[in-house]
């Protein structure tokens, strides 16, 4: 039984937004089944490299699958090479992957690299799409109407958090499957992955 519900766990928002210097990368935390909620803290965000961020929307077991494979790929290009794999490399890999066989997910890949900050949307087919800001998931729609009224280029890193973290609540609210808290990470060339702590997330959000 516990093996069907993990398979059957669906609907998220996540995002990924660009600022001049790097990229903030969000999910929630929920996980439902129809319309009963099968989990409440659920991990959608994960780094698979120092300068590279995954999130996942679909089936929690392709998710988790999918995130250990391409960690333990880029660790081996990155040992091979001596160096950090670009992210537009990342998003090629990703994409392959899922055009190989079927996963029922939707992916983000976004971080920086020595040509900038990235996000790549990639859908469960392997087609992968680069922009400055997107959303997945069932609460992407609600989302999206945040990021395309407060998105901006050049950003700062705090005016990213904070519009990453506005976008993350008016899902909350509206999504029925979305919800239960967020995540929330920055990556810069300087610093690398860094995960906002619970604390660090509260804060953003009461300052909202």
């Amino acid at each position: 039984m516990d093996a069907e519900m993990k398979a059957m766990k669906t609907g998220t928002s996540t995002l990924g937004i660009c600022f001049d210097g790097g990229v903030v990368v969000g999910a929630d935390h929920r996980a439902t089944m129809g319309h009963f909620v099968a989990n409440k803290n659920v991990q959608k965000l994960f780094s698979i490299a120092d300068n590279i961020a995954l999130t996942t929307a679909g089936l929690v077991g392709h998710a988790q699958v999918l995130s250990r494979v391409l960690a333990a790929e880029i660790a081996i290009f990155e040992m091979k090479r001596g160096g950090l794999m670009k992210v537009e490399a990342a998003s090629t890999l990703t994409a392959n992957i899922l055009g190989g066989r079927p996963y029922w997910v939707q992916l983000l890949i976004a971080g920086v690299d020595e040509d900038g900050s990235h996000v790549y949307s990639i859908d469960s087919a392997g087609g992968s799409i680069a922009d400055t800001y997107c959303a997945t998931g069932s609460g992407s729609p609600y989302m999206y109407g945040v990021l395309e009224d407060q998105y901006k280029d050049g950003m700062t890193e705090k005016q990213a958090l904070t519009v990453a973290a506005k976008a993350l609540l008016a899902s909350a609210q509206r999504d029925a499957a979305s919800g239960n808290g967020m995540d929330l990470c920055v990556i810069t060339m300087d610093k690398g992955f860094q995960l906002l702590s619970e604390a660090e997330i509260a804060k953003l959000i009461n300052s909202i």
